[in-house]
């Protein structure tokens, strides 16, 4: 069965976007367990939990991650840093409690980052990479193990932007907890092409040497509002955006990663975010 949701509000508590997702036909969940925008922790009760835990299984929708908070960087100063260690923490370990898969992570991005990837696809020295590797590994030892640190490609000149040093970075890792989320939008900025069944094929061979596509653990499918290899991530409605439609429809087709959560994270056809539209124009393509 294909897993087709959508990034929805947790305002008001986690049940809010299990209730919203299921209204708009998706059986697959994102959400933010805090506030993005600030530092302050999630807190459920038990309660919730349980209503929670109820809801899902009674709409089927399953699995759901957390996206991070927008403010995290892995790689800034000591005093980012630290606040991002611990929000990532607080956050992976309600992760555990409510049977949520791992958090979506932006890593952030370097001090002293280059304006351009080396030939290794790297944003900064090898040795500006110990603090961010220092950060996911305080992370993950502080954190339960049946929760997944999963870093999110990115589409500007920010940890993540190419493949390599995604591979790069999940390698030294070495940590089975540490997986890849796809953002077509983001691979769309970062000068991918994937518009093509052909073109897919070569992209996940690479990926596969370079980072495993075993560690592919969910797509976010969106559109952009820019031209390819612009290097902005702006999102934009499924169809009416630069992508292209050959995008989406190789993506669903695709045995070896249609097997993986598809999550939309497009802006909505009335500026609410993902809605029912979207999702059903991405579940077409695979007719």
């Amino acid at each position: 069965m294909l897993r087709i949701g959508a990034h929805k509000s947790s305002a008001g508590g986690y049940t809010t976007g299990v209730n919203e997702v299921h209204e708009i036909g998706g059986n697959c969940l994102q959400i933010f367990s805090s506030p993005p925008r600030n530092w302050k922790p999630g807190t459920p009760t038990d309660d919730d939990k349980k209503t929670f835990l109820d809801l899902r299984q009674q709409y089927d929708v399953d699995p759901v991650y957390f996206h991070a908070s927008y403010m995290i960087n892995l790689a800034g100063s000591p005093e980012n840093r630290e606040k991002s260690i611990n929000a990532l923490i607080a956050e992976l370990r309600i992760a555990s409690a409510f049977q949520v898969r791992g958090s979506v992570i932006h890593l952030g991005s370097f001090k002293n980052g280059k304006k351009e990837a080396n030939e290794d696809g790297l944003l900064a020295e090898e040795s500006e990479y110990e603090v961010l590797f220092d950060s996911i590994r305080q992370v993950l030892a502080e954190t339960p193990n049946d929760t997944l640190f999963i870093i999110e490609n990115m589409g500007m000149r920010k940890i993540g932007m190419s493949i390599e040093e995604i591979g790069f970075i999940v390698q030294n890792i070495n940590s089975p907890r540490v997986r890849v989320c796809l953002d077509t939008c983001h691979l769309h900025a970062a000068g991918y092409d994937i518009s093509t069944p052909k073109l897919l094929e070569s992209f996940l061979d690479r990926f596969d040497k370079l980072v495993g596509l075993k560690l592919l653990e969910l797509w976010h499918v969106n559109d952009s509002r820019d031209t390819f290899g612009a290097l902005r991530d702006r999102h934009e409605n499924i169809g009416e955006g630069s992508v292209g439609d050959g995008v989406f429809k190789a993506l669903i087709a695709n045995n070896r990663v249609n097997d993986r959560p598809f999550i939309c994270e497009a802006p909505g056809f009335d500026g609410s975010g993902p809605d029912k539209e979207n999702l059903d124009r991405f579940r077409a393509f695979s007719r």
